[in-house]
């Protein structure tokens, strides 16, 4: 019979090896909270509403499970049930009747429109809420864009004319923060001064600063009401999702012209770019966990195929690892009321 060669012998952890095994700070429960670098709470987390005309108190998103359009009082029942939850803050966008949506979107200048009617009526009934407010054209624009269309294309600087003036509205109205999502170039330098120049200088600009034109913003568009109605896409105006530098750029000018907090959009499929951005400006940084992201995860859960409730705080701890200092999320009152009864 040949001589086979010996079988290797199995490693041997040497001593410096055994003193140090990561595996004991994981070995029960309690431990692995004691040692726990990264927590969500309810104070990282930013509610999304979705407004809708008339007196129905809910009208159901079909493509994000969970998800309703909220009357004007409905919405104020959301501020209290967030207040009660620990939640500082709502995001608020509105679903226009088609009959106020037109090539300019001048139902977004309108003093009485819905989203000023429901900043109004939630700050009287819950002024210790934080209220988010949305600046750009989509949700009243017949063509579905965020910007005025003129030959076929967008243009800039007219539509940043109109988009300081919506935000200017939307201050009077009594939003704490304004959150231009249009990516028009130089809107928040716009939006800075008019804000200022008319008595708003302590309302806040949270910048749609890296939003990429993504595949990921059906639902919302669903939910908005500007789905049916976008023509062609949004990509000379939103992020390319191939670029990471280009963020850096967008960050740069964002807080060169006045803004006081920055955001990615959307959330997961863009870590890098989160991480990127907190490390290098250190200034508040907040990321979107967009209508697709919890689509996607609701669908999957429904199917059985993953532990919804595990994802959920898997891909929110995820955010916050990365460098987020809160979260936009269809999952808010879902996760603060998890944590408030876990204590």
């Amino acid at each position: 019979m040949p001589n086979r060669p010996a079988s290797p012998s199995p490693a041997v952890p040497s001593a410096l090896d055994l003193r140090r095994r990561p595996r004991r700070n994981r070995r029960s429960e309690w431990m692995r909270r004691l040692v726990r670098e990264t927590r969500v709470g309810a104070d990282d987390l930013i509610w999304p509403i979705f407004l809708n005309e008339g007196e129905r108190a809910r009208e159901p998103v079909a493509s994000m499970p969970g998800v309703d359009r909220l009357s004007i009082a409905a919405a104020v029942g959301a501020a209290q049930e967030a207040v009660a939850l620990g939640i500082p803050a709502l995001a608020l966008f509105p679903n226009t009747p088609p009959d106020l949506r037109d090539e300019d979107g001048s139902e977004a200048l309108n003093p009485d429109n819905l989203i000023c009617r429901a900043v109004r009526a939630i700050k009287a009934a819950v002024p210790e809420i934080g209220i988010i407010t949305d600046v750009a054209l989509d949700p009243y624009t017949s063509h579905g864009h965020d910007g005025l269309l003129r030959g076929g294309r967008i243009v800039n600087d007219a539509t940043v004319a109109v988009l300081a003036e919506q935000a200017r509205i939307q201050a009077e109205a009594g939003a704490d923060i304004i959150a231009p999502s249009d990516m028009m170039d130089g809107r928040v330098g716009a939006i800075r001064d008019v804000l200022d120049a008319a008595g708003h200088e302590d309302v806040s600009i949270m910048a749609y600063t890296a939003k990429y034109a993504s595949a990921f913003y059906g639902p919302f568009r669903d939910a908005v009401g500007s789905a049916a109605t976008l023509a062609g896409d949004k990509k000379t105006y939103q992020m390319d999702f191939c670029n990471g530098d280009e963020a850096m750029i967008e960050a740069e000018l964002d807080l060169a012209e006045g803004a006081d907090m920055i955001m990615v959009k959307p959330g997961l499929p863009y870590l890098d770019i989160l991480n990127r951005l907190k490390t290098a400006y250190g200034v508040p940084t907040f990321a979107y966990q967009v209508s697709g992201e919890y689509a996607m995860l609701q669908r999957a859960a429904a199917e059985g195929l993953i532990d919804g409730e595990r994802a959920m705080i898997e891909t929110l701890t995820a955010f916050k690892r990365a460098g987020a200092d809160g979260i936009l999320t269809y999952f808010a009152p879902v996760m603060a009321r998890r944590l408030k009864e876990n204590g």
